[in-house]
């Protein structure tokens, strides 16, 4: 185990390893939609790209959800074929947010010897995310265009 402060560390140490290797600057939260953004997630069990949907407002959630949901076979066959869709995901302090995601096992952000495996799946996975939101992007944001 580590201490809490060796595993800063060796956090910071991977989030700045992934700066080097992937020197670009991604999308993340500058969708240009409120409240929805792509994330990168990293533990001793997983690594996870996602697109996290989560506007305060039930209906806009539900509508944006949808919006990409409609999309979901172009997304699967033609970017992110293990994308897995969960409109109501609850996150660990009890908030629902509607996430598509895509999740690679069997690493550790602790074990360096994963890391370049680590930074290989993000940097594919959320550039494959980006095409399709980019592509899409019109579509998903106009509420008056219905699913």
């Amino acid at each position: 185990m580590f201490s809490k402060e060796e595993a800063a560390q060796i956090k910071k140490d991977f989030w700045t390893a992934f700066a080097d290797a992937s020197p670009r600057k991604w999308l993340l939260y500058d969708t240009k939609i409120k409240d929805v953004s792509f994330k990168f997630y990293i533990d001793n069990k997983k690594a996870q790209v996602m697109l996290d949907i989560e506007p305060k407002d039930e209906e806009k959630r539900k509508i944006y959800y949808e919006k990409v949901e409609s999309l979901k076979t172009i997304l699967l066959e033609e970017y992110v074929p293990e994308a897995i869709f969960e409109r109501n995901f609850y996150l660990e302090n009890g908030k629902v947010i509607s996430r598509i995601w895509v999740e690679l096992t069997g690493i550790s952000l602790y074990n360096k010897a994963t890391w370049e495996t680590i930074f290989d799946f993000f940097i594919e996975q959320m550039n494959a995310f980006e095409l399709f939101f980019f592509e899409y992007q019109d579509y998903i944001k106009d509420l008056e265009i219905n699913t």
